[in-house]
């Protein structure tokens, strides 16, 4: 017994909109970080599941450059956070105003 491509889609979605409420409910920018960490992974499931039913390489290929972009937004936005940091004992979202010019 195989499991299908819409098991795959549905926890997709599932992770995706729980990332999606993270970031829209939380205020603490590590939390943000990892909810989109979040979405971003379940985008990537769904490059996974879609090049697998299709038969095309083209889909796990993307995997890799969605990878790269999520490393890169954890450097810039860890860069943020400790620059915040440095000024303020907390990281809440709230406090990005502080780097305002």
């Amino acid at each position: 017994m195989s499991i299908g491509p819409a098991w795959y889609l549905g926890l997709a979605a599932v992770l995706f909109a729980i990332g999606a409420i993270g970031v829209l409910v939380r205020r603490n920018v590590l939390v943000m970080f990892m909810c989109i960490e979040l979405m971003l992974n379940a985008a990537n499931l769904t490059f996974v599941t879609f090049s697998r039913v299709l038969g095309d390489i083209g889909g796990q290929s993307l995997v890799f450059f969605v990878l790269v972009v999520a490393a890169a937004e954890v450097v810039v936005g860890l860069g943020i956070v400790v620059a915040i940091f440095r000024r303020r004992k907390s990281t809440t979202a709230d406090d990005l105003h502080v780097l305002k010019g």
